[in-house]
């Protein structure tokens, strides 16, 4: 360690704060933290642009944690519930309930209460959990807003708002429900600000809300995911796709990989097919109930289930440092998102590997993702390789384009082809001796009346028809 990188015992954080981190074996804090925990102690608003995998959460929660500590006493408890103090919102269930282990993590020596709620389980646990009283709350918008319209949960002594992952935010179209949470809480409050990205209706709202706020930038994302993960792309056709996977999964040493499609729906269809191809997979998304999702983490955390498909949304909240391998079976929408996902990956100091599938119609958005990048994605080779565009040499500036494809030669020449041509349909045009006539249909006249086949004759068969013929007389002698 050098002179210049501090380490915990150098932030003047409480005691009981530094005992939690030495008993997890933490003793050098990342650069958001470094940089982030002295102003954050300050009690000063903070614009923070940093990625999840940087150490963001605890950027955050050490400091909240100090300020809410309550002085040593001799081990009495609090005679009176604790009033909520410290608000963080998450854009999804999962990264909730990631901040909140870490928050149990880090102030397991003090006396801070701490709960989480989110949607897709019951509330009872929860109310009854804000009922007893909370010193820090993590919370989804949606759940938030649903138990204070219910008088469950009250905000008017919060002195420190968090608002996590605020692009993600954007994106699930919270911005309107964060906005009117605001108004619940006291105008002189500390607020906190962390996003992967500052697009212009993040920057309004940090504006809107942050009061000469110090701006925090620790590890670009471009850079961080060029130095630390390796990046592939494999040109395949979509119905390949599946197959490619497969065979991947069993040639590359996958020890834990996360599967990213663009829908719940393609989330669950590669499950499936991976499954009745004897892999053990689980999917989670949106759709899925919080205990099935809940689950799957677990599993996936413990190293009981390998490889998880999971939608953008939902792996927000996966948080692990030894995922090997990242593959892109869908291309995200655009390009942060693609490095957010390439992210989870190459953590914590290790090298990871990123994978995207790439089909004819991803072209465009390849182009936009080695743009912020700056630099091109090498290529890997496998058996369904079947390239629809081809890279470009390098310096020519124009990406990737479509390759121009022979027609297969047809077997004879082109003068012999028109002759075999006009020789089968003289063939056709004349009828073979054996096939059969077909029968004499009469229409069916108009007014729904079915035509009498018999001529004059009846159709009913048990009438006996008429002898129209006019019989001679009898013959005389």
């Amino acid at each position: 360690m050098s002179e210049s990188t501090p380490s915990f015992d150098d932030l003047n954080l409480a005691e009981p704060l530094r005992r939690a981190l030495h008993r997890q074996g933490y003793t050098t804090p990342t650069p958001i933290q470094a940089e982030a925990i002295p102003v954050v102690m300050d009690r000063k608003d903070v614009l923070g642009c940093a990625q999840t995998g940087t150490g963001k959460t605890a950027a955050f929660a050490l400091p909240i944690l100090h300020q809410l500590c309550p002085p040593p006493s001799e081990g009495k408890p609090r005679k009176h519930k604790p009033a909520l103090r410290a608000l963080i919102l998450a854009p999804t269930r999962e990264l909730a309930a990631q901040i909140h282990e870490s928050f149990k993590e880090y102030g397991h020596y003090t006396k801070l209460k701490t709960a989480v709620i989110f949607g897709g389980v019951s509330q009872h646990p929860q109310v009854k959990a804000l009922i007893n009283g909370v010193d820090i709350l993590i919370a989804t918008p949606g759940r938030l807003m649903d138990l204070y319209d219910q008088g469950a949960v009250g905000l008017d002594h919060i002195e420190t708002f968090v608002l996590d992952e605020a692009d993600r935010m954007l994106d699930m179209g919270f911005i309107k429900d964060i906005r009117r949470i605001i108004t619940y809480m006291p105008k002189q409050r500390q607020n906190l600000l962390f996003s992967a990205t500052m697009p212009k209706p993040i920057r309004e709202l940090a504006d809107a809300i942050l009061v000469d706020p110090v701006s925090i930038q620790v590890a670009p994302q471009t850079s961080s995911a060029a130095e630390t993960v390796k990046q592939f792309i494999c040109l395949v056709e979509n119905s390949k796709k599946s197959d490619l996977l497969s065979h991947l999964l069993h040639t590359v040493s996958v020890s834990r990989a996360i599967v990213f499609t663009r829908t719940k729906i393609r989330a669950d269809r590669l499950t499936r097919s991976l499954k009745r191809l004897n892999i053990e997979a689980e999917a989670i998304h949106s759709d899925k109930s919080q205990q099935a999702r809940t689950r799957a983490l677990s599993r996936f955390k413990r190293g009981d289930l390998h490889i998880l498909v999971a939608s953008d949304i939902a792996a927000r909240g996966v948080d692990v440092d030894d995922i090997s391998h990242v593959f892109n079976f869908d291309m995200p929408g655009d390009s942060e998102t693609y490095v957010h996902r390439i992210g989870r990956t190459g953590r914590a100091g290790l090298e990871g590997t990123a994978i995207t599938f790439v089909s004819e119609a991803d072209e465009k958005q390849l182009r936009a993702i080695e743009r912020l990048l700056g630099n091109p994605i090498e290529e890997m080779y496998h058996p369904y390789d079947k390239p629809t565009f081809t890279p470009q040499p390098k310096g020519s500036g124009k990406g990737r384009r479509k390759p121009q494809r022979k027609r297969a030669a047809h077997p004879l020449k082109k003068n012999e082809a028109r002759k075999a041509i006009s020789e089968v349909g003289e063939e056709t045009s004349e009828k073979p001796s054996n096939q059969r006539r077909k029968k004499n249909v009469t229409k069916k006249p108009r007014g729904g009346k079915k035509p009498n086949t018999f001529g004059n004759q009846s159709t009913n068969p048990k009438k006996k028809p008429k002898n129209n013929k006019r019989r001679r007389p009898p013959r005389q002698d």
